[in-house]
């Protein structure tokens, strides 16, 4: 065309009309070339080729060239009788080229004698792959639907497998179609799934053509394709030198072998019949108009074409009064059929769509234009973006008859800005429809990196700072420690695409990341107390049982594709952590194990304690403590042993961090799946766990005693305090017990069951400390007559033997013996330190007397034994020597008092029988030498 000053080409596709003219823009510039489409119109005043779809072509022009492309399209039932008119009635005046399949060879030949016909061979080869599965479909492939369901069921499929694909059907906009295009010629996307749109010139970079169905709606019917047709579509595989191949997927059925061999070898039947339609038409009428439109053809060649859109509005319109009355002459007449060829993009019924053909007739016919209001109303209705794929596509089908309607001349007050603002519309909603395609149909993750698999070479992956992980720019996950955490929203087979793609691209990071690991201070690393192990908030392993209580071993989390020199890395790092936590925890007690001065008894002692993590019931070991000799004990303590009554332990691993790390390693001794977890720091008592496994509250460094448990080294302050009441005859807690404890009362109480006494609730009456009462009724001077007090009244109380008051527990405030020194008040005065006769009720107390009952809640580890030094109130440990009573010995069982609290007597045991002493026993001596006293 170019190599003559004029020329007009007709092709079947604003799409590709598109593209030849932007072709022709590049080598001539835009002043000399037009575009004319149903819906585009770009006529420069200097126009000297016109680039056009077949049906706008312009008549009469004189053009020195003229092609119509796909001119095999004359059979095709809804546009051919367009083809065919081109191509009995449309002339170049040197040069004229009709372009198309061999098949329109005879009825070129019957219905233009002069034409000649030159032929081109296809460059490559195009072979029948048979069946193949969507997910096994290679790369650059185009997959065929023939229905808009079909082909979003598999662009999701290809989605999910593949990581997406462009979507081009004739429903699209040209510039959607055009971004989609794009994005799979650019290699945004490896697939394409199309309807038959694509077997019409577009020139894409596809390698493999399947059909996912051999049928199609016709738009009347469901027909199979023919081999033409699906060799049209086919034929889009390879191009050039390129060999392509083609076959079916999913559903579709094998092709016969003699349509695949057609298609292959490019033979079929001669096309005998092409669709025609009378282009003399006659305007008198409207029935004149139809009877034109409906004459049959007189060539046998043609066959008259079915009633297209056009014919059908014009009759549909042709029942209206008001069109009829309108349409009088033939200039109305001719507007009333340029208004039904207006196309029916928006694909409603044939009512609704006369419905508007009849409202644009009125508004020309009455006022020469359309106007203003009634296309803005219309344009503003449409104007949404914002939507899913079918609310946007609809829009654009609607908004495509009004930019139709806009490239009308004369038809609008404006022509100019009705096409602006049309095509503004039109291409705000395409874009809008592009990116919804983009969003429902792309992974453009998956995309990215299964092209660059694909390619087989290294990708780049870059790790934040919070271990996100980024490969060729696309977020895949994060790395936590040395373990890739993909993105959790990819699933099935895009997951693998993105853990195959990241853990290839993480490779140099694991290095580089275990040497900062190995070099790390083991300030950055710790453990948990379910044995976890620690890098900063990433888990890099664990700890599980070793050989020896105190030697656990190391159990790493590293991925395979790291390596094994990363792992053993991280496993010898991790190991020295370990190691060195327990050495520096336990310190007192490895000392003692490593004490080689132990021997004996001491040295199996020592031994037990290491196997208990440094806490050791004494009921546990009862035997052997008794077997142990002041020497043996005397070593023992040097490394901070402490013989309790209930616990032997070292008081240096009570600490929070020693509690912390013995759990975990008693945990692994034990095999359990839970772990126990350490109590707060600093806290004396806590609430027992029935359910935490036997021997964790010893573990935790407490014993369990009724509902609570208790710190095992405030236990042992409390047996001291315990040892010097009298437990046969009662006792009440003291506040230092309470304060000891940090308990109420009730509390205690039931902590004294739990460790083997009978707590006897009582009420009483409570009684004001005395100096409280002369505090509050002395008067602040005083009497001017009267002896000279030189002492308070509390002062004169406590000055009083403790044998002449009785316990103020047992005597009434009115029986209390007033002393001396407070003087004698006149008739109504009242006393200081005595009660008014008119007081308000006592207030009442509660206490507990506690007697040993041998029993309590820890019988397994002997807690129905008598307390050690309880058997008699003697000297307790630390205090001093309880004073001489008459007819009784230091610290007898009468606990050094004269009678029992509340009058109580009790009769002394037998004296024991004297047992022979055994020479070897280290206190014989010491027993002689008592006895010689």
């Amino acid at each position: 065309m170019l190599g003559h000053r004029t020329g007009v080409i007709g092709l079947p596709l604003r799409l590709l009309a598109r593209e030849v003219y932007d072709r022709i823009v590049e080598l001539r510039g835009p002043s000399v070339v037009a575009l004319v489409t149903g819906e585009e119109r770009i006529v420069p005043p200097r126009t000297q080729y016109w680039v056009c779809t077949v049906e706008a072509m312009p008549d009469g022009m004189g053009c020195d060239f003229l092609a119509v492309d796909e001119i095999q399209l004359c059979a095709d039932p809804e546009r051919g009788h367009v083809f065919t008119d081109r191509l009995l009635h449309a002339r170049g005046l040197h040069e004229t080229l009709f372009l198309g399949a061999d098949t329109m060879r005879g009825p070129i030949s019957e219905l233009v004698p002069e034409a000649h016909f030159i032929r081109r061979e296809r460059l490559s080869t195009l072979l029948y792959s048979g069946a193949r599965k969507t997910a096994k479909m290679p790369r650059r492939s185009a997959i065929v639907g023939f229905s808009v369901d079909s082909v979003y069921a598999l662009a999701e499929l290809l989605k999910r497998q593949k990581g997406g694909a462009a979507v081009v059907m004739g429903a699209l906009s040209p510039r959607t179609r055009n971004a989609q295009v794009a994005m799979y010629q650019q290699g945004e996307v490896d697939y394409l799934v199309a309807t038959d749109a694509i077997g019409m010139g577009l020139n894409l970079d596809v390698h493999h053509v399947a059909f996912s169905s051999l049928t199609k709606f016709d738009g009347r019917r469901m027909r199979a394709l023919q081999p033409n047709e699906l060799a049209q579509i086919a034929g889009r595989a390879g191009r050039g030198h390129r060999d392509g191949t083609f076959g079916v997927t999913g559903d579709a059925p094998p092709l016969d072998d003699g349509v695949a061999g057609a298609i292959m070898n490019h033979r079929f039947r001669p096309l005998q019949k092409l669709i025609w339609r009378n282009s003399a038409l006659e305007f008198g009428s409207i029935h004149r108009l139809i009877t034109s439109l409906e004459r049959g053809p007189e060539h046998e060649m043609l066959a008259r074409a079915r009633d297209a859109d056009d014919l059908l509005a014009l009759k549909s319109l042709s029942e209206s009064a008001q069109v009829v009355a309108r349409a009088t002459d033939g200039r109305s007449v001719k507007l009333l059929w340029d208004v039904c060829r207006i196309p029916d993009f928006r694909g409603i019924s044939h009512a609704e769509h006369s419905s508007l053909l009849e409202a644009i007739f009125g508004h020309l016919h009455e006022r020469g234009e359309i106007p203003n209001d009634f296309i803005a109303r219309a344009v503003k209705r449409i104007d949404k973006p914002a939507g899913d794929i079918d609310a946007i596509a609809k829009r654009l089908a609607f908004i495509r008859t009004w930019t139709y309607v806009a490239q009308r001349n004369g038809w609008t007050q404006d022509d100019s800005h009705w096409r602006q603002e049309t095509r503004a519309v039109e291409d705000r909603l395409s874009d809008a429809l592009h990116s919804a395609l983009m969003q429902r149909f792309v992974d453009r993750r998956t995309s990215v990196l299964l092209r660059r698999l694909g390619q087989k070479e290294a990708m780049v992956a870059e790790v934040s700072d919070s271990g996100d992980v980024t490969v060729e720019g696309e977020f895949v996950g994060k790395l936590e420690g040395f373990r890739f955490a993909q993105d959790k929203s990819a699933e099935g087979a895009e997951a693998k695409t993105i853990k195959t793609a990241a853990l290839q691209a993480l490779a140099p990071h694991f290095h580089l990341r275990a040497d900062r690991f190995y070099n790390a201070p083991d300030t950055e690393i710790d453990f948990t107390e379910q044995g976890g192990l620690m890098w900063g908030s990433a888990a890099i392993g664990k700890l599980v049982a070793g050989n020896e209580p105190l030697k656990p071993r190391v159990e790493v989390f590293v991925d395979d594709v790291a390596g094994a020199d990363v792992a053993e890395k991280v496993q010898r790092r991790l190991q020295h952590f370990i190691d060195r936590k327990v050495a520096a925890l336990f310190e007192p007690m490895i000392a003692m194990q490593n004490d080689e001065a132990l021997t004996g008894l001491a040295k199996g002692f020592a031994f037990q304690m290491v196997e208990a993590f440094g806490i050791l019931p004494r009921s546990a070991a009862a035997d052997d403590v008794k077997a142990l000799d002041q020497d043996a004990r005397g070593l023992l303590r040097k490394h901070g042993v402490r013989f309790g009554q209930f616990t032997i332990f070292m008081p240096l691993l009570l600490k929070p961090a020693p509690t912390r790390l013995r759990l975990v390693l008693w945990s692994l001794a034990q095999n359990l799946s839970e772990f126990p977890e350490a109590p707060p720091p600093g806290l004396v008592t806590i609430p027992s766990d029935d359910g935490a496994p036997e021997g964790a509250d010893t573990m935790a460094g407490y014993r369990k005693a009724g509902q609570r448990a208790i710190r095992i080294d405030m236990l042992e302050r409390l047996a001291d305090l315990l040892r010097a009441q009298d437990s046969r005859a009662g006792f009440e807690a003291t506040p230092d017990m309470l304060s000891i404890t940090g308990m109420t009362l009730e509390q205690f109480a039931d902590l004294m069951q739990g460790l083997g006494y009978n707590g006897e609730r009582g009420e009483r009456a409570k009684v004001k400390p005395v100096d409280a009462v002369v505090s509050e009724e002395t008067p602040a001077t005083p009497p001017a007559e009267g002896p000279d007090m030189t002492e308070t009244a509390a002062e004169a109380v406590e000055s009083i033997p403790d044998e002449g008051i009785a316990p103020i527990a047992e005597t009434a405030p009115e029986q209390t013996d007033i002393p001396a020194a407070i003087p004698e008040m006149s008739e109504g005065e009242t006393a200081p330190g005595t009660v008014p006769d008119a007081v308000e009720d006592p207030e009442i107390e509660v206490f507990y007397t506690f007697t040993w009952g041998g029993r309590g809640n820890n019988r397994q580890r002997g807690g129905g034994r008598r307390p050690q030094g309880q058997e008699n109130s003697g000297k307790p440990r630390g205090g001093k020597k309880p004073p001489r009573k008459a007819g009784g010995k230091p610290g007898g069982r009468d606990g050094g008092k004269g009678k029992p609290q509340g009058g109580r007597s009790f009769e002394a045991r037998p004296p024991k029988k004297d047992k022979p002493i055994d020479p070897d026993n280290p206190f014989a001596a010491l027993a002689a030498l008592k006895q010689d006293k």
